[in-house]
């Protein structure tokens, strides 16, 4: 049977400045201005479509992405924050954190957020080098991206626990010595957290219809080789394939997504994952996969409601998508979550591990399964092995 795991929320503000070349993600370039007050009331309106899926649980913590969140004015933000707690409990201490571009943030407004309740930002910097932010299509300057950190850094203590810095390596023409300087004037600010990831060509995007010059497989090895001793002698701990934090800062809504928890997603294009309780037309319950109208026209459009698709995940694809997510963390997985959080016993994944655990892919106890520095390297070919 079943158990329920922890919920999170995560809440989608499509709107941004202008689309990033290499950005997949469901967002749209302000032309006319935002309807901020009407798409909150949708937002709100879409969360009360999903609050049998709640099933009682107070919310482990919130994620607002985009898009660019702070394209909202803080009044905006803390309506929807004040929305979300009259229909949901929140469980103390719960992390609130918005996406932030450095190009849309002045010091009133950053601490307009905080007083509304965001208690982490995750500043989207992705590189310090100003031909590499142009290439990228941003928005702001290595100067405010540097200012944003500042600011973040000041409002520590004053309502805000944490901040990330997004940043990017394996960009167009890049080599080592590069990346490790754009890593190195990160580390210099001093964030909690830093999601420091390599750039991927998408379907779909700018780059993937005129695709610039990437550095060689070579370079890219090399790159995080050193990046992560870079981090290491910093005292970032790796937590997460792309994620670095000081002890104590990791981000726990990303936590929840890897260790296989559920989550609302409300706005335009959000996904959410709920596990259902068992109940005597269904006994041993369901995970479903939820997919939210994408286009803000169409989602602000009443006669149709909000959700695009709501479907169950097949038992046949559970090990898949469990160790899809679980193996993106270092840290061990008790053996008792696979069976609580997809309903299958261990001995269906047994001989997958086995042969994942021959190759040094993954080390295992008696109690828990956990990737190894070699499967971290080869995740996609471990991932394979439950297909």
């Amino acid at each position: 049977m079943l158990q329920l795991p922890p919920l999170s929320l995560y809440i989608h503000i499509p709107w941004c400045v202008q689309k990033c070349p290499y950005c997949d993600f469901n967002s749209h370039a302000v032309k006319q201005g935002i309807p901020e007050a009407e798409y909150i009331a949708h937002l709100l309106a879409d969360l009360d479509q999903d609050l049998p899926w709640v099933q009682g649980r107070p919310l482990h913590s919130i994620f607002i992405g985009g898009g660019t969140p702070s394209t909202f004015s803080a009044e905006g933000i803390a309506a929807i924050l004040i929305g979300v707690r009259a229909r949901i409990d929140m469980s103390p201490g719960t992390e609130v954190t918005m996406e932030a571009n450095p190009g849309t943030i002045e010091a009133s407004r950053f601490a307009g957020y905080v007083a509304a309740g965001v208690t982490r930002f995750s500043i989207g910097v992705q590189s310090f080098q100003a031909s590499q932010l142009q290439a990228l299509g941003r928005i702001h300057n290595p100067a405010q991206a540097r200012r944003a950190a500042e600011l973040a850094t000041k409002l520590r203590g004053q309502g805000l626990a944490s901040f990330n810095l997004d940043l990017m390596h394996g960009l167009p023409q890049q080599d080592v010595s590069a990346a490790l300087a754009d890593l190195q004037q990160a580390i210099d600010l001093a964030p909690p957290h830093l999601s420091w990831y390599q750039l991927t060509i998408e379907p779909n995007t700018a780059f993937a219809s005129r695709p610039p010059v990437l550095p060689e497989d070579e370079a890219l090895w090399d790159i995080q080789e050193q990046g992560h001793a870079l981090l290491t002698a910093a005292g970032y701990q790796q937590y997460e394939t792309s994620a670095y934090s000081k002890a104590g800062y990791q981000c726990a809504h990303n936590l929840n997504y890897w260790r296989f928890g559920d989550y609302l997603g409300i706005g335009c294009g959000a996904h959410g994952k709920i596990t259902t309780q068992a109940d005597d037309t269904n006994p041993a319950g369901t995970i479903m996969r939820s997919v939210k109208i994408k286009h803000p026209k169409g989602y602000m459009d009443l006669s149709r409601g909000y959700r695009d698709s709501t479907t169950a995940v097949a038992a046949d694809d559970l090990p898949f998508e469990f160790f899809m997510n679980r193996f993106r963390l270092l840290e061990a997985c008790p053996k008792t979550d696979f069976t609580a959080y997809t309903g299958l016993p261990v001995e269906t994944v047994a001989p997958a591990l086995a042969r994942a655990v021959q190759l040094g892919l993954v080390s295992e106890t008696p109690q828990h399964w956990q990737i190894t520095p070699q499967g971290v390297r080869y995740l996609n070919e471990l991932l394979q092995l439950f297909l």
